[in-house]
This record gives C-alpha cells, sequence and structure tokens, in this order.
C-alpha cells in the first residue's frame, strides 16, 4: 500500500438553487488537481466558445439514445422538455482509477440516479445558511413572475425533501469552512479499506507471514 494513491470516487454535490452549489464546486476543482469536473453528454448545440470534450460531449439524440439504451450513462436528463444531459459512467470509473475525485454538479434526482448506479459515489447535500438566505435567492428582486417564484419555491422544498438520503449535509455559510469540510469528508472517505490500493494483497501478505510464524513457533516448540 505504501506510496500507492487512494482510489478515487465519485463526489455528488446537490443542493437547491441559490444555494452556491455550483460556486463551491468550481472552488473544490480549482483547488487542487485531485478534482476534476465530470464533463457531460448533451443534445444541445455548443454555444460561442464552447468545446467538444472539455465543456460537453455534443452528440446528437440517436447517438444519446444509443447510449442510454447500452446503460452507458451513470444518470442523465431531458431538461425543459428540449435537450439530454447525461454523466458517462465510463469516465467516471477512469478519474476513480487514476484516483481521482470526480465532482458531479447535478440536482437530487440526479443523484438518486448516482446512487443507483454507482455505489461508490458519496453524495453531498449543501444547505443555506438560513431559510432568509435561500428565500432571497429564490424569490429573487421581485423581478420575477408569480409562476417562476412558485416554480422555484415548489422545486427548492421538494429537493429539501430528498436530503436525508445523502451521505453528509454541509452548510454553506463561508465558502473556506464549507470547501474544508468538503476535503475532510474526501480524505477520510478514502481511507475505507475497499477504497485503499492494494489493501487486499497487503492483507494477504500479512496474514501468510503471521501463518509462517505460526508454523515456524508450533515446530519449534513440538
Amino acid at each position: 500500500m505504501s506510496g500507492l494513491p487512494n482510489r478515487g470516487f465519485p463526489l455528488v454535490l446537490a443542493a437547491p438553487s441559490g444555494t452556491g452549489k455550483t460556486t463551491l464546486a468550481r472552488a473544490l476543482v480549482e483547488s487542487s488537481e485531485s478534482f476534476e469536473f465530470s464533463v457531460s453528454v448533451t443534445t444541445r448545440p455548443p454555444r460561442p466558445g464552447e468545446r467538444d470534450g472539455v465543456d460537453y460531449h455534443f452528440v446528437d439524440e440517436p447517438t444519446f439514445e444509443a447510449m442510454l439504451e447500452r446503460g452507458e450513462l451513470a444518470e442523465w436528463a431531458r431538461v425543459h422538455g428540449r435537450h439530454f444531459y447525461g454523466t458517462p459512467a465510463s469516465a467516471l470509473e477512469a478519474a476513480s482509477s487514476r484516483g481521482r475525485y470526480v465532482v458531479l454538479d447535478i440536482d437530487v434526482q440526479g443523484a438518486r440516479q448516482i446512487r443507483s448506479s454507482v455505489p461508490d459515489a458519496i453524495l453531498v447535500f449543501l444547505l443555506p445558511p438560513s431559510a432568509e438566505a435561500l428565500l432571497k435567492r429564490l424569490v429573487g428582486r421581485g423581478t420575477e413572475d408569480h409562476e417562476e417564484v412558485t416554480r422555484r419555491l415548489l422545486t427548492a422544498l421538494e429537493e429539501l425533501q430528498g436530503a436525508e438520503e445523502f451521505d453528509y449535509v454541509v452548510v454553506n455559510a463561508d465558502l473556506e469552512e464549507a470547501l474544508d469540510e468538503l476535503r475532510l469528508i474526501v480524505a477520510a472517505e478514502g481511507f475505507r479499506p475497499s477504497r485503499v490500493r492494494g489493501f487486499n494483497e497487503e492483507m494477504e501478505g500479512l496474514r501468510a507471514e503471521i501463518g509462517r510464524a505460526l508454523d515456524h513457533s508450533k515446530s519449534h516448540h513440538s
């Protein structure tokens, strides 16, 4: 085990809109080379400046549907009834094998899919510092119409009800403190036996050594 990095795992961040999830995810990736963003597959056309394979993997609908049928997507959704978005399972596995932590900035529904398709993933639910702060972001500055505000509030309520399904909860009151807490979670999870490289081999070696020592002790005293 000595000198070998622990096996990485996907880190899912989900939260109600206005909690600062995307800002926190970007700061985490920028803070260390151990973290990287998941590059999603989408059927929407590229926006100016976006690069295929960097910002998204841009595909047409038949290609996306074929990926779905082959079970190649760890999670997926159709946004606003138009374009499809999904996370390739192979990319998550490749990053984990390299000891990297793939950060997924997705909604609660997507997190549930990841829980089912990638059991090794760690799910973190982000909470706002207060109900007042969340409502201020959701309601906005009074420029949104009633239907939009109602939609935001209902969505936030549904997402909050899913918080108990997550592995950890982090309150995003201070960016640096929230980052530190996420790093602690990742560090602790990295010491699980299933994520330590060479763990099984090391245990087999130790058991073999102890077995030989026992045999030697028995023969010496027989």
